[in-house]
């Protein structure tokens, strides 16, 4: 395969996502317990295992075209007993490298973008690893799930509107319909289930992520930007607005007043302040006057006296630079 042709994003995501599925045991329980016999279920679960087994011998990568023959052996033969699907991206490097070194890539700083890049994928390869990793437990969910139904469950009995004639405090009014409980009812039950929607968003509702759309549509952009579009430049001509020195973008005739209104230049441009309020103040309260020299405002703040002859060395030059030339 061509080296260009290995790089796509949507490979990495079909290998995570192929990887992160697994069958679901409650779809096959009502099969194996009320429609097979006891021999049947036997034989069932001994399928179970045989076909967990070799489904690993499917080699999905490899058929898709996503890897060589020669790719899938080094594959194979790294020894490890983590997930390896970093290894395409040590794979990516050194290519980059080898590229460097023949004049492919023009500069360091083009490697460098590219190596960036593929950190930021490695990145993102990693979160995707350990959210199908780390999962939320189970107690969590039954807690909140348990809490939320017993909770509207007791309601259903305490928020009874009774007879006002009898006195019952905070129930001076008889409603037919308890509208607040039924709020309370939409809203935390709605929470309930936008959480366990959460749990798996990769699923297969028609509100998780449309995982089969990421992988078409990154592999086809991938396919045109470095078959297709590769070197396919149009020959450069002159615009319409060549030599133009106050070139405007066309305006459609519901958004032509526009043209008319003045560019902004900031929420304090045309802020103006008094003579008075720009003067500066010194430490002992008087205003220093804005055409007052900075050398004769640091001099007066210069110590004088015995023991202070580096202060008076620096008004001495302070003076001489103020001192007029010729």
């Amino acid at each position: 395969m061509c080296p260009r042709l290995k790089w796509n994003p949507g490979s990495f995501h079909l290998q995570a996502d192929t990887l992160s599925t697994e069958p679901r045991p409650s779809s096959r329980t009502p099969a194996r317990s009320f429609v097979l016999a006891e021999g049947h279920k036997r034989y069932f679960e001994k399928l179970v295992i045989y076909c967990d087994q070799y489904a690993s011998l499917i080699p999905l990568s490899f058929v898709l075209g996503f890897m060589t023959r020669e790719e899938r052996k080094k594959f194979e033969n790294l020894n490890s007993s983590y997930n390896k699907y970093w290894v395409p991206c040590v794979w990516f490097s050194n290519l980059a490298a080898q590229a460097r070194r023949e004049g492919r890539i023009r500069d360091n700083s083009a490697l460098k973008l590219l190596l960036e890049e593929l950190t930021v994928f490695r990145g993102k390869c990693s979160m995707l690893f350990h959210y199908d990793w780390i999962s939320i437990p189970l107690v969590y969910t039954q807690v909140v799930t348990i809490a939320v139904y017993s909770y509207f469950l007791a309601c259903v009995i305490g928020r009874q509107f009774l007879d006002p004639a009898q006195g019952y405090k905070d129930h001076n009014l008889d409603l037919f319909v308890p509208v607040f409980t039924l709020l309370q009812f939409f809203f935390y039950a709605g929470w309930l289930k936008v959480a366990e929607q959460l749990i798996n968003p990769f699923g297969e509702d028609d509100d998780d992520f449309e995982t089969n759309f990421l992988i078409d549509r990154n592999f086809q952009v991938s396919m045109l930007a470095v078959d297709e579009m590769y070197d396919d430049l149009a020959m450069l001509e002159k615009d319409l607005y060549w030599d133009t020195a106050e070139a405007r973008a066309p305006y459609t005739a519901a958004t032509a007043f526009l043209r008319l209104q003045p560019s902004f230049q900031g929420s304090t441009f045309d802020i103006t302040l008094a003579k008075e309020d720009m003067q500066f103040e010194r430490p002992d309260g008087a205003d220093l006057p804005l055409g007052e020299a900075h050398g004769d405002f640091l001099q007066r703040l210069l110590p004088v006296g015995p023991g202070m002859a580096a202060g008076s060395q620096l008004g001495r030059r302070l003076s001489v630079l103020r001192r007029p030339q010729g």
